[in-house]
């Protein structure tokens, strides 16, 4: 039977569970991950040292077929930079060179001052903050670094997660960024307060934002036919994506801010923490006080401080109430879980 390279395409995806979203993520990763490595450096860099610096490409293990498909990848990425525009640069750092080099002229890429209004400002601040706990943040400290190692000239203020702290670690922000963006329906497990037990979701995000220290999804509640909000900390497990982009139209006048702002307040509880060092940072700066290395931080959501305390480590150590104690165990069980 004569099976044709696209049926082969397929079955290869179906066996390893690889979807076409997946494939796209991945080359917009490494494509984002490729343009810093180029933009840090004065110097030309060879194919050779972009495979190794840069996350996405395949290391070399000495096979002709792996070094083969490096360089299909690498040309297809060199030509989608230069369609958008980017300017990439090929030269050598020195007579000696005998093969091609890479880079981006900064002064060729970068835009020219611009100048924002407040409301702009403040959103441009906010997307440089979520950037410290972007996906892409890990995968590009980790490209500059090898640079540096190799003797590359990087430039320092340049390094990614530079930025003032924003706590954006509630697990389903970029599903739900990603969803609000292209319109398309979610599904998820939600606890409200004071219940044990998740109940699942359906909605049609409007949009996601961040109020009083904490991040909501406002949007059309399939289940109950009305408008609602939901706080993200209060989701667990994946959030699943229900149907294709542009499943619902978004209401032209809708005031996000007051579908969280009108939830029905939560009662608020008092925690006490001991800190010690410097990794308790961000409790000290939540806290209603201290006094010899005690925190007293008042709270509404449970699984919030939970994160902040475990993600403390050894610096923080809860001492009331028990229920906290119990979340930020089972936080750092599953952390040590993961990482064995």
């Amino acid at each position: 039977m004569d099976t044709t390279p696209p049926v082969r395409a397929a079955t290869r995806r179906a066996r390893t569970g690889i979807t076409f979203e997946d494939m796209a993520a991945r080359r917009a990763e490494r494509l984002v991950n490729l343009v810093i490595c180029l933009l840090s450096t004065r110097q030309y860099l060879s194919a050779e040292r972009i495979r190794d610096a840069v996350p996405g490409y395949e290391a070399a293990d000495g096979s002709v077929s792996t070094d083969e498909a490096f360089k299909r990848m690498f040309e297809r990425d060199k030509a989608e930079l230069r369609d958008l525009g980017i300017p990439l640069e090929t030269g050598h750092n020195s007579y000696l060179d005998t093969e091609d080099g890479y880079r981006i002229s900064r002064r060729d890429y970068e835009l020219p001052a611009i100048e924002f209004d407040p409301a702009e400002a403040a959103a441009v601040g906010l997307a440089a903050r979520l950037w410290q706990s972007a996906t892409l943040g890990e995968p590009a400290r980790a490209a500059l670094i090898k640079l540096r190692a190799a003797g590359t000239d990087v430039h320092a203020g340049d390094t990614p997660g530079a930025v003032p702290y924003l706590d954006a670690s509630d697990p389903s922000l970029p599903a739900m960024l990603e969803a609000a963006r292209l319109c398309r329906v979610v599904s998820f497990d939600y606890a409200k307060s004071g219940m044990g037990t998740a109940q699942r979701r359906t909605l049609e995000p409007w949009g996601v934002l961040s109020w009083r220290r904490r991040w909501y999804v406002a949007g059309l509640d399939r289940d109950r036919g009305e408008p609602r909000s939901f706080r993200l900390s209060r989701i667990s497990g994946t959030v699943d994506f229900v149907g294709k982009p542009g499943g619902f139209q978004r209401p032209e006048k809708v005031d996000l801010r007051q579908l969280v702002a009108g939830r029905t307040p939560e009662d608020t509880r008092v925690a006490r923490v001991r800190v010690n060092g410097s990794g308790a940072g961000q409790l000290r700066r939540i806290a209603d006080g201290e006094v010899d290395g005690e925190l007293t931080i008042s709270f509404t959501d449970l699984h919030l401080l939970a994160r902040l305390v475990a993600a403390a480590g050894t610096s923080a150590h809860v001492l009331d109430p028990p229920d906290l104690v119990d979340v930020v165990v089972g936080q750092l069980a599953a952390a040590a879980g993961a990482s064995a």
